[in-house]
Order: C-alpha cells, then structure tokens, then sequence
C-alpha cells in the first residue's frame, strides 16, 4: 500500500480540501460548498448507507467541524444545505431505528438496570474479530489500511461527543466533561489523543492531514462517522449520542491491546502501538464514568432518554461491526485474487 505524505503533523486547525464525488448527491453539495447553485439529483437514492449519500452527508456535518479550505464558510447554516441533510438524516435515522430496535427491545426485556441493559447489548450485537486478526494475522499493509480507515475519525477525537456538553447538567455534564478532558489531553497538549493519532500516522509512513485519506475510506466507515455527528447535532438525541460514547469505550480496552501488539508484530514503529496502548487502560476506566456516571446520571435526571441512551449503543456496535466486516471481507477478497 503506497503510504501518503510523510512529514511533521499538521496544526491541528487546518481545514482539508472538498473530496472527490462518488455520485451525483454528493457533486452537487461539493458544487453548492464552492458557490455555485448545481441542480441535485432529482432523485435521492433508495439507500440511505450508499456511498454518494453518505460522502454527502459526511461533508455536511464537516461544515460544523473544521470545514474546508475550499469552500464557503458562510454556508455553514445555508437554507438549502439544511434542508438537504434534514432529508438524509431522517433517512438515515429511520434505517438506524430499523436496524436498533430488536436489540434495545431484547434489552429492555433482560433487565431494568441501565448498566445491565448496556451490558446485554454489547453481547447481543455479533462483532466481527478485527482486532483479533490484526494482532495474529494481518499483513504490514493491512494494518496501514485499518490505520488510513480510523483517521477520519481519530484526527477528530472526541470532538462529536462535545456538541452535547452544553444539553446536559449535573452529574452527567461533570462525568462527560471528565472523559473529554482525559481525551483532550488532560492540560497537556501534546497527549491530545488526536495528535497521539497523528504521531502514530506519521510514524507508520502515512498522510497526517486531517480527512487525508477520506477518498479512500469505505461508505461504512463514512456512516460510522456519521453516526456520531447525527446524534450529536441533535438536542434531541443526546441521549443516543451518550449511549454511543457508552458503547465506545466499553468496547475499546481489550481490542487496542490486540491492535498494539499487531502493529508491534508487523515491524510497524512505537508510536504505532503507543496510541492503542493508551486506551488499554484509559477506556476501561473511561467504560465505567461513561455508562455509570455520564448514563446512569442522564436516566436518572430524565428517565424518558433511556430507550435513547440504548438505541446509541446498539447503533454504535452495529455500524462498527458493519465496518470491521467490509475490511476483513476485503481482505480476504485481495488475498483470494493474489492467490489466483
């Protein structure tokens, strides 16, 4: 795999470029976000995780975050672009529903404690063993792709899960700002777990820059980045957005142990592994803070957020699970082709 730019990372502030289209949807918003006025597609697509949709949604919600350095930062709140992500986004959520329900209800029925709950749907949602192959099995060039399809998220760590600091209070906005703080670097910049991410990218021989590689990231790895923003731009799904943080760090620890020690055993540099091995033992403490403080705090001031705390954990599961399946398949695809 040709690695990208190598070099010292980037501030931490520089805006990316627009991406290239993967269809007609997201042509047209890459053309709105420059100025232009293009007539979209007459008619969106029938899926809502097809890549034109979710590359169009994705470059919507980055308008909120770094934004890019060619487009238009007036059109952060454009009419026509807001109406365009209310249309995906309820398309979007109503899949997830779809997709979330049988798991929350199965949940519901195991018990009536909230960790328990959370409990039962992290075992309930089947996840495909990434992690255990990156640390037995997974090619040098394996591993740098797992490492290019996390970027999009990790070179903004944390960030969608501070959208929703301010829509809540109390025991559940001191626990959430406990966790960010610690994700953040705890006061020192230089172990912001972003640029930790970007340490290990430039380390490993690849592009530091944010959203670097999201033209070659898959449309399952667009939506689990998706995932997080929509529940996170919503006041009214603070609830799932804190259930997905739940889900995050209950389901971290153990595999960034397996992934440290893959990319130790593929020869990749110390800086690789050191970014897992920082979440090995800060997540298993962050699992505890999340579904116990930042949860079970939120359920107990607002009981009615329960059913959204555990939809925010069985579609975080899921859509990772949908992830880690595309790349393994993936793999074991190119493998098959090399051998024939």
């Amino acid at each position: 795999m040709a690695a990208g730019r190598v070099g010292t990372p980037p501030a931490m502030s520089a805006s990316p470029t627009l991406p290239r289209p993967r269809g007609p949807l997201s042509d047209a918003v890459a053309r709105r976000l420059r100025g232009s006025s293009p007539r979209g597609p007459a008619t969106l697509p029938d899926d809502p995780f097809d890549e034109d949709v979710q590359l169009a949604l994705w470059m919507l919600y980055e308008q909120h975050y770094r934004g890019f350095a060619d487009a238009l930062e007036t059109l952060e709140w454009d009419p026509e672009l807001l109406a365009l992500r209310a249309g995906l986004e309820a398309s979007f959520e109503g899949a997830l529903r779809r997709l979330a329900t049988p798991y929350v209800t199965d949940a519901l029925v195991a018990s009536d404690d909230l960790v328990e709950q959370v409990q039962a749907l992290v075992e309930a949602v089947e996840v495909p063993p990434l992690a255990a192959f990156l640390q037995r099995h997974a090619t040098r060039d394996q591993v740098l792709h797992f490492l290019i399809e996390r970027s999009v998220y990790h070179l903004k760590e944390s960030d969608p899960h501070s959208f929703v600091l301010p829509r809540v209070d109390g025991p559940a906005k001191v626990a959430l700002a406990e966790i960010q703080y610690d994700e953040y670097g705890a006061g020192r910049p230089e172990r912001l777990h972003a640029k930790l991410y970007a340490d290990a990218l430039a380390a490993a021989g690849l592009d530091t820059g944010y959203a670097a590689y999201v033209d070659r990231v898959s449309a399952e790895t667009l939506a689990v980045n998706n995932l997080m923003s929509l529940f996170a731009l919503h006041r009214r799904l603070r609830g799932a957005a804190l259930g997905h943080l739940a889900a995050f760090e209950s389901t971290s620890s153990m595999p960034c142990r397996r992934i440290a020690a893959g990319a130790e055993r593929v020869g990749l540099p110390p800086a690789v592994a050191a970014y897992f091995e920082e979440h090995v033992e800060a997540d298993a403490v962050h699992e505890q803070v999340a579904v116990r403080n930042v949860c079970g705090s939120l359920v107990e001031a607002e009981p009615d957020l329960r059913e959204d705390v555990l939809l925010g954990v069985a579609c975080c599961l899921i859509l990772d699970a949908r992830a880690a399946e595309r790349m393994l398949t993936g793999w074991e695809r190119d493998e098959r082709e090399r051998a024939s």
